[in-house]
């Protein structure tokens, strides 16, 4: 079945995926990471991999995190105020401009599709747009634009479009590594109905595996973290997550609580103490599932007929009453009627892109106001498996490990192959360290599981 326009515009309904997208950043292109100069160093009863990938998204200067969320005591509005069009000119896109699901896939969908009906409200026919990175908002933005009638550009900064819909090219391994979205949630069955309507083939991961240090425990009940902060979203004053579970006689410290916020820090990217109770996103329940093939072919579908400007950042945004200067990295200007901005949270926050006159205070405001965090993976695969155990999700309780979480794809591919998951303070020191540092820290995080 051949993926049209139509197919990647999943619309608002569709549930949230647990690994987050952002668009890409007006920044020089970065050199690929360096070939490794020698093997990781494993532990104990872990040999060393055969291969080898991680992604960097904290460090990497066209994402700079890996998805919005919200700080404690941060207002209702802020999502609102961040993606409020300035003068009919600037239209403003992508997960963080979502205040029903932000940080996710259907958040920036969403914030796709939103930001096509307030500047069709604006714009005349025949009008020349400039689209601002080709992730999955952007790329949802220009097809509907185009499919309206205006002339649309996008301006994509990196050497391909698709943002954090990142499938790794590497003939050495026997699955496709994913380092941007492909795990989804329960609430995501219309996702998922659409991708394989799409041909693109997903796996359930079945079963949990909780690992201590002494063994094997049964899986750690979320009920009463859930409930604390479900009773903390109901007082007067947001307050962070940890002091919700202080509040409710719950221990953050606990091994068995401290494995369920390193969840949480896997799909928010932020610590326990960082995010707001009152808009905090609930823990993951139930088996995920996971896209087995790339999501890119959606994207580069949408923008079927669209002009695509790759290796093309975008400078400075120069606006008023008659349009939009657009300057790009290489000096060149053009000029278009109205500009649709889709980069991510933190790409805003560097200031990467000039913007004159300045964005109004509500927009820079909560430009600052909202949290970038991160989240980083790594994949490994082996000629033969180290271990036995046939559950899918793995959760480390009660160890130092720097990644607690890993998904064991060897049940659903046939392949011995494990995905490191870690979100945030972690994960932006696992992003900070060399290859071979990191490799070997994920290697011992795995001892647990010998």
């Amino acid at each position: 079945m051949r993926i049209t326009r139509r197919t990647l515009l999943l619309g608002a309904g569709a549930g949230a995926v647990s690994v987050l997208l952002a668009s890409c950043t007006p920044e020089p292109k970065p050199t690929p990471t360096p070939t490794r100069t020698r093997e990781p160093e494993p532990p104990p009863g872990v040999p060393a991999p055969a291969g080898s990938i991680r992604s960097t998204w904290t460090t990497d200067p066209f994402a700079l995190g890996a998805a919005s969320f919200t700080p404690v005591g941060v207002l209702a509005d802020a999502r609102a105020a961040l993606g409020r069009p300035v003068d009919d000119r600037l239209f403003f896109a992508g997960e963080a401009t979502d205040e029903d699901a932000p940080g996710t896939v259907r958040g920036a969908i969403a914030s796709g599709e939103r930001v096509v009906d307030e500047l069709m409200d604006a714009a005349g026919s025949g009008e020349r747009v400039a689209v601002i990175g080709a992730g999955l908002a952007g790329a949802t933005a220009a097809a509907l634009l185009a499919d309206r009638g205006l002339q649309v550009t996008v301006f994509e900064a990196r050497d391909r479009v698709g943002g954090r819909v990142f499938t790794r090219s590497d003939d050495s391994w026997p699955v496709p590594v994913q380092l941007g979205a492909w795990l989804f949630g329960e609430d995501d069955a219309e996702v998922l109905d659409r991708l394989r309507a799409g041909d693109v083939g997903t796996v359930d991961l079945t079963g949990s595996l909780w690992r201590t240090p002494d063994g094997d425990i049964e899986p750690v009940d979320p009920v009463p973290v859930t409930t604390a902060i479900a009773a903390a979203q109901a007082a007067p004053e947001d307050v962070s997550v940890t002091d919700a579970l202080t509040a409710a006689g719950i221990d953050p410290a606990d091994p068995s609580t401290a494995a369920l916020l390193d969840i949480l820090a896997a799909r928010t990217g932020a610590a326990a103490g960082e995010l707001s109770s009152w808009f905090a996103p609930p823990l993951p329940t139930g088996d995920p599932a996971a896209t087995r093939d790339s999501l890119v072919p959606f994207v580069e579908h949408a923008l079927d007929g669209v002009q695509v400007g790759l290796n093309s950042p975008v400078a400075r945004l120069a606006y008023d009453d008659t349009g939009v200067s657009v300057r790009l990295g290489t000096g060149e200007a053009l000029s278009f009627d109205r500009v649709v901005v889709t980069v991510p949270l933190g790409v805003l926050q560097d200031r990467s892109i000039e913007f004159d006159p300045p964005l109004p205070f509500a927009n820079r405001g909560a430009i600052s106001a909202l949290g970038m965090g991160a989240i980083e993976t790594v994949w490994l695969r082996w000629d033969e498996a180290f271990w036995e155990n046939d559950e899918a999700v793995w959760h480390a309780v009660g160890t130092d490990a720097v990644i607690p979480t890993w998904i064991n794809l060897r049940p659903v591919t046939g392949e011995n192959v494990l995905v490191g998951i870690v979100g945030g303070a972690a994960a932006a020191e696992f992003a900070e360290l060399s290859d071979d540092d990191a490799f070997d820290a994920a290697l011992a995080s795995l001892t647990v599981y010998v």
